[in-house]
């Protein structure tokens, strides 16, 4: 009880450290309560991540051969699924019915799922994925489209208003894992997911209330010429809302289908990247044939940013995988359950957050602020760089076969520095190049680059799941092979342990490669980005 009273106290000092920095700094009103919305959307979704693979592996499928290869392909879906939606709600909510109507519409059928993943029923259980898969998709991409509308071009606050909203998020996605997760391992998983559900309930109530006190202006709202429009007798609005319930089964059911093997999601993930990407270079052929190439050399180095935006979170989503099992099986936890590590990378942030704001702001005004590709090539080499911490933690194996739990702190605070650099910024720089008139699209094509990211992070973590240990066989395994040099294969937990920390010395590897290519076409991307630094 005196750890959750601790984690409790905790949010409510960072939330208000939150709100004096955004009133101190001159931030519009409004981003406090979209950072607070947040804050609360992150901690039911982080709460869930937290919990998920291991519920399955553990509880849920617990008598079943092959359950964590199934919970690594169930939490793949279902990720993807998470970040695909958002440009269908994207586009739906520019299109007809608005931010504000669409973040609460995600709100309350997420809500609803985590409500339903508080009872140990078959159908519940997928029915819960189905509705925070759809949720989301109305939620995620418009809330951050909202906080891009409250900064007029050229504003040097806006990465510094990104970045503390990105904060908000990690506030979230730091608590959640330490209440949901100990509630979840200690109490009873359900209890866990419940608590998920309220935290949610909580931001669209707060969303809610920042609506009725206007402090939104005119950001957001629904388009003029659908206000009051009808589709055979019935309203745009309504229709958008029976259109997102329908939609849950139909989730649901691609995620019963990973569950028992079918490899149908990749095909769909296939056809949404052709619709989304033709339908981005339509709007580069439009531009090209309007007289404006440079707003079609913009959506270009959207898609370019977008890939390097699936490599990073293909690695980086181990978290809820991988990198939980292992630590799970091979971690000295001393006074955490597996599931709370997950807090430790977004714990990081909100440390973090506010002096890198400070920091982007002070490097502009000197005129030292790398550009957006530089960063980047920063966020993803960071990001090797803790991958590689992972791997090497081999070499100080203890004599009871545990890792160092120090490993843990370290890799992460990598890994967090290239987040910082890479993540809070490419939401900025997506509402900055994006078409005036297709933001909210952009901003799910955005998430549509995760959705491909988690596919990836399924297959990548599935690796570990045949025993396979280092190798010298190519350029990887010889560099692996060199990173393990000193380790002993026949001491205690070292062949266990190896079965991950091969994969995250291999990647290490491979994302400080596309770090430095990276860095060598910025001034290329720097020029499609035209005025945008």
């Amino acid at each position: 009880m005196g750890q959750i009273i601790g984690y409790i106290l905790f949010t409510i000092i960072a939330v208000f450290g939150a709100k004096w920095f955004i009133e101190k700094d001159g931030h519009p009103k409004a981003l406090f309560y979209l950072f607070f919305a947040e804050m609360w959307e992150r901690f039911s979704f982080y709460g869930m991540r937290a919990l998920l693979v291991l519920y399955i592996i553990k509880d849920y499928m617990a008598s079943v051969e092959n359950n964590e290869e199934i919970a690594y392909g169930i939490y793949a879906a279902y990720g993807a699924l998470v970040y695909a939606t958002p440009l269908l709600g994207g586009f739906l909510a520019d299109r007809f019915i608005g931010y504000r109507k669409a973040i609460m519409l995600g709100g309350i059928l997420m809500a609803a799922g985590h409500f339903f993943m508080a009872f140990p029923i078959d159908f519940f259980f997928y029915g819960a994925l189905g509705l925070l898969i759809a949720g989301n998709g109305f939620f995620k991409p418009n809330i951050s489209s909202l906080v891009g509308s409250l900064y007029e071009e050229g504003d040097i606050k806006r990465d510094s208003g990104f970045t503390i909203f990105y904060m908000g998020i990690n506030l979230g996605a730091a608590v959640a894992p330490l209440l949901c997760g100990y509630i979840g391992e200690m109490w009873g998983w359900h209890y866990g997911f419940g608590l998920a559900g309220v935290g949610m309930l909580a931001g669209v109530v707060v969303f809610w209330d920042g609506i009725k006190k206007g402090v939104f202006g005119d950001k957001g709202l629904q388009p003029i010429e659908y206000q009051e429009k009808k589709f055979f007798n019935f309203n745009i609005e309504k229709l958008v809302w029976v259109f997102g319930c329908l939609i849950v089964p139909i989730f649901a059911y691609l995620i019963v289908l990973e569950a028992s093997g079918a490899e149908f999601l990749g095909t769909i993930i296939n056809i949404l990247l052709v619709i989304s990407v033709g339908y981005a270079g339509y709007l580069m052929y439009e531009n090209y044939r309007d007289g404006q190439p440079a707003a079609a050399n913009k959506i270009g180095s959207i898609l370019i940013l977008a890939v390097l935006c699936a490599v990073f979170w293909a690695c980086f989503e181990q978290a809820g995988s991988s990198l939980v099992v292992w630590a799970d099986k091979c971690i000295d936890l001393k006074f955490m359950v597996a599931s709370q590590t997950n807090a430790i990378n977004p714990g990081y942030i909100i440390f973090l957050a506010f002096p890198f704001a400070l920091l982007w702001e002070k490097l502009d005004l000197w005129g030292k602020n790398p550009n957006t590709a530089k960063k980047f090539a920063m966020g993803i080499a960071f990001l090797g760089l803790g991958f590689l911490v992972f791997a090497y933690s081999i070499n100080f194996i203890s004599d009871a076969g545990k890792l160092p739990f120090s490993t843990l702190w370290i890799g992460w605070l990598l890994i967090t520095t290239g987040e910082l650099c890479l993540s809070p910024i490419g939401l900025s720089k997506v509402t900055q190049l994006s078409p005036k008139k297709s933001i909210a699209f952009f901003m799910g094509l955005w998430f549509l680059s995760s959705t491909v990211a988690h596919y990836i992070a399924g297959a990548l973590a599935k690796l570990t799941i045949g025993g396979q240990t280092t190798s010298s066989e190519g350029l990887l395994g010889k560099l692996n092979t060199m990173l393990f040099s000193g380790v002993d294969p026949t001491a205690n937990g070292v062949a266990e342990a190896m079965i991950y920390n091969d994969l995250f010395g291999k990647i290490g590897f491979v994302t400080i490669g596309i770090a430095l290519v990276t860095l060598l076409i910025s001034p290329i991307i720097k020029k499609l980005m035209h005025d945008i630094h």
